[in-house]
């Protein structure tokens, strides 16, 4: 079984959104293809659902600004300007993803007292989302992951695949994601490949 996770591919990290990612809405055209023609038997996405009050955000630390560092669930921690609040447009998704074709919506970071970049478990890996059960009772055996952003929640997305779906062969598919900061996209990419990720491009799969 082969299936496509498309990781926060929302209006918060496109262009206009909250959390912008340069050129992020460019992803969406090739998701649609990746899940018209990609030839999956299960297609997930992952969506930021953050209440008003997260502890990522910037807003809810007095003196922080966003980008700046701190510290949350013991962690060090970005702290975002507010995104992806539960029951914004910010947080849906973009709106000319083919939603309607998705199997399974995981939304993510709920909890305000820890960050949540993979679609899989909390930043500080004590409460997992239940996407990779979702996956396992599907029986798949291939993952390609993708979306927004690179640097970011696709790559802990990717990471954690490997981690806790063994023996899954796990892919990131490069042109239907974007990142945030270029040397980070760079060290991404070199840490999935390390981790056992393989690297694609959507050309790769369509041609299958």
């Amino acid at each position: 079984m082969k299936a496509l996770l498309l990781v926060d591919i929302q209006n918060g990290f496109c262009p206009g959104g909250n959390l912008a990612v340069a050129h992020g809405d460019e992803v969406v055209p090739v998701a649609n293809r990746l899940i018209a023609d990609g030839g999956y038997d299960v297609i997930t996405a992952s969506q930021d659902w953050h209440p008003a009050n997260h502890g990522s955000f910037a807003s809810q630390h007095p003196g922080k600004k966003p980008f700046d560092m701190g510290e949350l669930s013991g962690q060090p921690q970005v702290m975002w300007p507010d995104h992806c609040v539960q029951g914004t447009p910010d947080a849906e998704f973009h709106p000319d993803l083919d939603i309607d074709a998705v199997d399974y919506i995981q939304q993510k970071g709920e909890n305000p007292a820890v960050d949540s970049y993979s679609a899989f478990r909390d930043n500080d890996h004590a409460a997992l989302t239940g996407l990779a059960g979702y996956l396992r009772a599907q029986q798949v055996t291939e993952l390609d992951v993708c979306g927004l952003a690179t640097d970011y929640c696709v790559k802990f997305s990717a990471l954690d695949a490997v981690d806790m779906l063994p023996g899954v062969k796990v892919r990131f598919v490069e042109d239907a994601s974007r990142g945030i900061d270029p040397e980070g996209i760079k060290a991404a990419i070199a840490e999935m490949r390390a981790k056992g990720v393989e690297i694609v491009k959507s050309a790769d799969i369509l041609a299958d």
